[in-house]
């Protein structure tokens, strides 16, 4: 029986991530890079496609597992007849190259407990050579090279092209593993030390959510959701990747499957507004600056995504040697839609850099100059179709948020002007551009007899975005057309408590076939508008459920089916976390967040 979704728990280092199971196994690890190649891809197709598993010989599923208080340091503990073990999974935050440390100890009795390492390069594709070093086994294939070791060093042996070591355990005990990466070329790094890794990785992320300033309730899943922001953030640049897997579906079997290593424009404003919020704001003024860096240049080149650096090109293609999760195909690496139109994001960077610029984030000297050139083509593009906020590939549409948030991008300008009299620009056409805005969505964009605005132009449908007008201030939330969205979104786009995005079954807007699940931060973004719209006991039962949606260890996918009970799409997701975060702020209070 294949694994589900919500089966999984995740260790990272702030550059990568790890997925792993309740069977012990570690089933997605992409090296160096949550965008590199995955040496272990057991996630979307079999064991031969790699995995490493640490469990007692003959378990099958642990019998508990938690992250250990504010971390993200996995505890798994298993037991058998003979006894009880704990294995500890964590990548501590590297020096220079990645290390997976897993340790296993003795609770009681004495078990027997088996390693099994298929290393498999280039997503499963490759089996690397295997051979001895200095009490080592290293795995070499083109530019990769991985190390594995024990302490105390364990017997080991090659079988079926698999690393296995058996070895028993008795209570206070201890073996443990290290898996290190490097690039072929170059000599093995510094061996680092198990548990002094992992005496540091605790102190290191309870300091970090020690700084939490929220303490309303349900602190501990908004800190939980913290951490997965912290841990999809790559380091070295400051971005946050949407999650840390591809591939994942959005249906079982289906094809809605893609790849979300990588950075999007869209999380911008919601992804600041909770960091800053909840006082983290060297990581916030992280993500501000990775944002200007990757969108510098041509304004008419502003693309809706980019890689974890800032890359523009990620071109998809299909891996045909994997069979996907569940049978899901194909599984894309890549995304092509970094090549569309999405006209939102211009009022998501706008918007971004409006809150950075009122709050407390040092002020970057090139900041206005970006903004007034993504004002200069917007005064114009706006009035183009797009593919919208939800990629769509069923062509494009004059899609009522983009028209929106094109509204958000002339307001946000104005409104620095009107604020900052130093800052200079065309406000007279920035002034215009947002009463024209204006006006024409709420003429060509609202369905007077049902009293809802629609998902675009001359459309009957409607969408999940539609909730974030008041949020955003185009409209206020006691205005009877907003009242009349939310209750016609929620009555059409419900589904089984949750919210679809927009209703993919009835509708060829995306130009795919089949369905999907609800999604779970447009479960969120309902919660927020209730609640902005003074349905507060809705708002909050609303988010209650959504919070118990989470795994054994806090953990959202990108969607949830009601029907199967059960988590769907790419996981952990940023988006749902952020929404998680945000919903909690606005609900609680600022107060809570000191």
């Amino acid at each position: 029986m294949h694994p589900r979704i919500e089966d999984y728990a995740l260790i990272g280092d702030e550059q990568t991530a790890a997925l792993i199971g309740t069977d012990g196994s570690i089933d997605w690890l992409c090296l160096p890079r949550f965008d590199s190649a995955a040496c272990f891809a057991r996630l979307l197709g079999d064991e031969d496609n790699g995995h490493w598993t640490i469990a007692p010989v003959g378990a099958e599923r642990c019998a508990r597992r938690a992250y250990r208080p504010d971390t993200l340091v996995l505890d798994t503990e298993w037991e058998t007849d003979e006894g009880a073990v704990r294995v500890t999974d964590l990548m501590p935050q590297r020096d220079r190259a990645p290390d997976v440390v897993r340790i296993v100890e003795g609770l009681r009795g004495e078990v027997t407990v088996r390693s099994t390492l298929r290393l498999r390069f280039d997503y499963g594709s490759i089996v690397p050579w295997m051979r001895r070093s200095d009490g080592h086994r290293v795995a070499v294939a083109g530019p990769d090279s991985v190390w594995l070791r024990s302490e105390p060093e364990v017997r080991t042996w090659g079988e079926d092209h698999r690393t296995v070591s058996e070895f028993t355990v008795a209570e206070g005990e201890s073996v443990a593993f290290v898996l290190t990466w490097h690039p072929s070329h170059e000599p093995r790094p510094p061996l680092v030390h198990p548990h002094h890794s992992l005496r540091a990785s605790v102190a290191d992320w309870q300091a970090w959510a020690g700084r939490c300033r929220y303490t309303g309730p349900y602190r501990n899943a908004v800190v939980r959701s913290l951490i997965t922001l912290k841990a999809l953030t790559y380091a070295p640049t400051g971005g946050i990747v949407a999650a840390a897997t591809t591939s994942l579906p959005e249906e079982p079997g289906g094809v809605r499957n893609w790849d979300y290593r990588y950075c999007w424009l869209r999380d911008s404003t919601l992804t600041l507004n909770a960091l800053l919020a909840v006082g983290y704001q060297e990581e916030a003024m992280a993500w501000r600056n990775w944002l200007l860096r990757a969108v510098a240049g041509d304004p008419a080149d502003l693309q809706i995504m980019y890689g974890v650096a800032g890359e523009r090109r990620l071109p998809e293609m299909t891996l045909p040697w994997l069979s996907g999760f569940a049978h899901s195909t194909p599984v894309r690496i890549g995304n092509e839609a970094v090549n569309q139109l999405q006209l939102d994001v211009y009022g998501e960077v706008m918007d971004s850099l409006s809150l950075a610029r009122g709050s407390n984030l040092p002020s970057d000297p090139n900041m206005w100059a970006l903004q007034v050139a993504l004002m200069d083509f917007l005064c114009t593009a706006w009035r183009q179709p797009d593919e919208g906020l939800w990629e769509v590939r069923g062509g494009r549409k004059q899609f009522v948020h983009s028209k929106v948030m094109a509204w958000v991008a002339a307001d946000r300008a104005v409104r620095a002007v009107e604020t900052y009299p130093e800052l200079e620009g065309d406000v007279d056409a920035w002034r215009a551009m947002r009463d024209e805005v204006h006006r024409e969505v709420c003429e060509r964009g609202y369905d007077p007899e049902r009293n809802t605005f629609t998902q675009y132009y001359g459309s009957r449908e409607l969408d999940a975005s539609l909730l974030l007008i008041p949020r955003v201030g185009f409209l206020p939330p006691d205005d009877p057309r907003v009242l009349g969205t939310v209750d016609a979104v929620r009555e059409e786009l419900g589904h089984g408590g949750f919210l679809r995005r927009y209703s993919a079954e009835k509708t060829a807007v995306d130009g795919l076939p089949g369905g999907e699940g609800t999604f779970l931060v447009c479960s969120f973004w309902l919660a927020d508008a209730l609640y902005m719209t003074g349905r507060e006991k809705e708002a909050r039962e609303l988010f209650e459920r959504l919070v118990g949606l989470a795994n054994d260890v806090g953990l959202l996918a990108e969607e949830y089916d009601p029907v199967a009970e059960q988590q769907l799409g790419n996981f952990p997701q940023a988006f749902s976390h952020i929404g998680l975060v945000n919903t909690a702020l606005a609900l609680f209070g600022a107060d809570d967040a000191g």
